[in-house]
């Protein structure tokens, strides 16, 4: 992973991680607000030796203190030490619960011996501080005094007296909040790029890129008004995801195909935009003047006829099962140079009409009528129709659609061409989001050369939505003089193979 995909994981995550460092600091509080305030008082010792007064004997005195007041410290802790002060100060505790609050230290190359205890009451804590010190030094001198002698050449004599504290030393809700906002931050972090590993869907161009070589040809802007408009190209020409049919049509035409172009549009699972983009592929092409041939091979759930608002009960079945001519069903549509030939009726095997010789027949034939021939075909991994008709023609385009599709589910999808020797001539990405971490980026601005003027093409105007109906339902439209300089009018299919 790259600097950029971290930074893409973080704005993608950053609700996620904000709770996590939430949660650490509320934890922290309440952590801190539980806790009952320790309150820390220190006495200091200084141990001394009687020496004489040469400076031999003064180096003498010295290295023996030194190396004597780490034991003196640890004599802290002891009972000989802990039992008077005890008894001293009437406290309700034990040497083992005592010497649990008390610590002792001496700083290097020095001897000087701190006593700190803590405690919930800050009188107390001085009080047992001192008396701590004191207790020290009267058991020193006792241990240290030679047998036969009344003196100690050890000395210990306190430096410093403890005082109360006016501040808890504990808990500290300052440093708390901090470790807890960091530890917080910590675990939001790595939640999200561990979510970011574990997520194996795909959602940019980087993501098809792990699966296959093929190129990506095309990126269909996102649209929330789907479903109310799929046919984008005739109901909102200036929309990005209009534009985005425009540019993946500029891509499909500089696809090195062998000299042909016919496609099968298909894609892993259904619901991933497969016929709305197949249609509005169909319709850019037809608006640069391009002859379209668009037949809807979906042969088990047809949606071309309902999407065009055309009369689909004739199509390719009958055309497949020789009861009619194709040029009896085909269509044209919005006065473009753009005809349709719907699925027709359900047939018990499709997947046998299309892989039959009348089909491979049907499409060399519009292949040499047409400019370009455009097959709605059904998902790769729930049935084998794609895969089969894709084999007969130039390649096959897979939609993918963003955020829904996982890697391995393209990858069987590639795998389902591959399997039958079909070639893959590029993936598409469908409901890309236009803006957030995942946003592809199309270009320097749409609206740039679209928000002057008013002509909005050649999609627009008041006819082209009763041209895109087709006439009313169950009733076959008349042929209509192709728009364009290209055609002028219809082209007569060579059928006698295919019934």
């Amino acid at each position: 992973m790259e600097l950029t995909d971290y930074i893409r994981i973080l704005r993608k995550n950053w609700i996620l991680i904000v709770i996590a460092t939430l949660l650490g600091v509320g934890a922290a509080a309440g952590y801190s607000l539980t806790r009952t305030p320790m309150y820390e008082a220190s006495s200091t010792v200084f141990v001394s030796t009687q020496a004489g007064t040469s400076i031999a004997e003064l180096q003498q005195g010295s290295n023996f203190s030194q190396s004597r007041v780490t034991t003196y410290a640890n004599l802290v802790a002891t009972p000989i030490v802990m039992n008077p002060v005890i008894a001293k100060l009437n406290l309700d505790t034990t040497v083992s619960q005592l010497s649990g609050s008390v610590t002792s230290s001496t700083p290097l190359n020095t001897t000087l011996i701190t006593i700190t205890v803590e405690n919930a009451d800050p009188v107390l804590a001085a009080d047992i501080a001192n008396a701590l010190a004191a207790s020290l030094t009267t058991a020193v001198e006792s241990i240290e005094t030679p047998n036969g002698s009344d003196t100690s050449p050890v000395r210990l004599t306190r430096v410093k007296d403890a005082q109360p504290a006016l501040t808890p030393s504990s808990p500290n809700v300052t440093l708390n909040l901090i470790l807890g906002g960091l530890i917080g931050l910590a675990i939001g972090i790595g939640a999200a790029v561990l979510r970011s590993v574990l997520d194996t869907r795909i959602r940019n161009p980087r993501d098809v890129e792990l699966v296959t070589d093929r190129p990506l040809i095309g990126a269909i802007a996102f649209d929330p008004r789907a479903k109310e408009r799929p046919l984008i190209l005739q109901d909102d020409p200036r929309s990005p995801r209009a534009e985005s049919f425009r540019a993946l049509r500029t891509n499909l035409q500089f696809l090195d195909m062998g000299g042909r172009a016919s496609f099968v549009i298909t894609s892993a699972l259904p619901s991933e935009g497969k016929s709305t983009s197949t249609i509005n592929l169909a319709i850019a092409l037809a608006d640069a003047g391009k002859r379209v041939a668009l037949i809807d091979t979906d042969l088990r759930k047809p949606k071309v006829a309902e999407y065009l608002g055309i009369e689909g009960g004739a199509g390719l079945t009958d055309v497949l099962i020789g009861r009619t001519h194709v040029e009896d069903v085909m269509l044209p549509w919005g006065g473009r140079s753009l005809y349709v030939l719907p699925a027709g009726k359900i047939p018990p095997n499709p997947s046998e009409l299309l892989g039959s010789a009348q089909m491979h027949a049907l499409l060399e034939s519009l292949e040499r009528d047409f400019d370009v021939v455009l097959c709605d075909a059904p998902p790769l991994l729930p049935v084998t129709d794609g895969a089969i008709l894709a084999k007969a023609t130039s390649g096959a385009i897979v939609i993918v659609s963003a955020g829904r599709t996982s890697r391995p589910q393209l990858a069987g999808a590639i795998d389902a061409l591959q399997t039958v020797d079909a070639k893959v001539a590029g993936v598409v990405l469908t409901m890309v989001p236009t803006r957030g971490p995942d946003a592809y980026v199309y270009g320097y601005g749409y609206g740039y050369g679209y928000g002057y003027g008013h002509s909005s093409g050649p999609a627009s105007g008041a006819g082209s939505r009763r041209d895109r109906r087709g006439g009313r339902k169950g009733s076959v439209p008349p042929p209509a003089p192709l728009a364009g300089s290209e055609v002028s009018q219809r082209p007569k299919i060579d059928s006698t193979s295919v019934g």
